[in-house]
């Protein structure tokens, strides 16, 4: 089982700027890369100060530049938002600039506050999605293209220029029956069970598994993305949680909430998961709690565990944390990723 690196930017501060959120975001992305994780993973969101980059692979391009051997995925890119007549053509060109290194991760979106503001209201962003992808993969894969849709209507045209080396592309699903249609079909999976239980997940990663046995393909991946944090130290693990559950409490207000958002900053609203449920649920915990548990995600057939580990502490605590996770972790889950670096 691999392990990456998820750039998690989360400004909770707006005086801090861009310029310095991005700059520790590129730090961890070349520090996953001398710790031995196998990729860095690139969000994308605009309009909040929550897992903030408007533009992902315009960020992939900026980190291929600082390393030379990390995956860099986008997780993801949200096509309803997008023509992908113009996306087409940008995916081709990071691919290029990343040297064959990214893996495009697309989805419909979540937060129905930033699509609903950018004019692509959340009950249009799954057929959007769909069609888009369609759109998307005969531009990348066809050199003449026309479409007549329900969201695209052009005639022929040819993306430019043509794609050079294989742009790995994985679907962003959360509901297990989405998960098992689009493995059937092929598709790599980027997953999350959030802060839910341990149920979920298996519920995610047996309908993975239920698609690719129905496709007749190999070489799918399953990612899964978990909130992480190891530390021996009783104190801070105790400080991380409490971090985590305060992130929540504005995740959760535009992830399926009323999506109150005031001059960019989300309003943290009241959870309904308890502390204690989520405790159980997310992974901060020392380190041999944190070896078991991610070895029994491996045993699950989970290709690879997307870490995100910052929830707003201090940039120092963030690095020393991946470094931990490096050394102690990392050897007894993921063996080879420590060779590779």
């Amino acid at each position: 089982m691999d392990i990456s690196h998820f750039l998690n930017s989360h400004l909770l501060d707006p005086s801090v700027g861009g310029k310095r959120l991005w700059a520790d975001m590129l730090e961890q992305a070349v520090h996953a890369e001398s710790c031995g994780f196998r990729g860095v993973s690139v969000p994308e969101h605009h309009l909040l100060n929550i897992l903030l980059v408007p533009s992902p692979l315009q960020f992939a391009v900026a980190i291929a530049a600082r390393t030379s051997r990390v995956e860099i995925a986008t997780a993801i890119c949200q096509l309803p938002i997008r023509d992908m007549r113009v996306f087409a053509g940008e995916v081709v060109q990071a691919q290029a600039l990343c040297g064959g290194r990214l893996v495009l991760g697309v989805g419909k979106g979540a937060f129905g506050f930033e699509t609903g503001r950018i004019g692509v209201p959340m009950e249009e962003t799954k057929p959007r999605f769909e069609e888009s992808l369609a759109v998307l993969e005969a531009l990348l894969t066809r050199e003449e293209v026309s479409w007549h849709g329900d969201w695209y209507r052009f005639d022929a045209l040819t993306a430019m220029p043509r794609p050079e080396d294989p742009i790995p592309l994985a679907l962003a699903i959360m509901a297990p029956p989405g998960i098992e249609a689009a493995a059937a079909k092929g598709y790599h999976i980027q997953t999350t069970p959030l802060s839910a239980s341990h149920g979920v997940l298996e519920g995610q990663v047996a309908a993975f598994h239920r698609g690719v046995a129905a496709s007749g393909k190999t070489g799918q991946r399953l990612s899964l993305q978990r909130g992480i944090f190891v530390s021996d130290h009783a104190a801070e693990v105790e400080d991380m949680l409490a971090k985590a559950y305060r992130y929540y409490e504005s995740f959760d207000n535009v992830f399926g909430g009323p999506g109150i958002v005031e001059h960019g900053i989300i309003k943290p609203l009241p959870r309904k998961q308890s502390m204690e449920d989520f405790r159980r649920n997310i992974l901060i915990c020392g380190r041999e709690e944190m070896i078991d548990r991610l070895s029994a995600y491996a045993e699950l057939g989970i290709d690879e565990v997307i870490v995100s580990s910052n929830f707003g502490q201090a940039q120092g605590a963030v690095l020393d944390m991946m470094g931990r996770l490096a050394e102690d972790v990392m050897p007894k889950v993921a063996p080879t990723a420590r060779q590779a670096a």
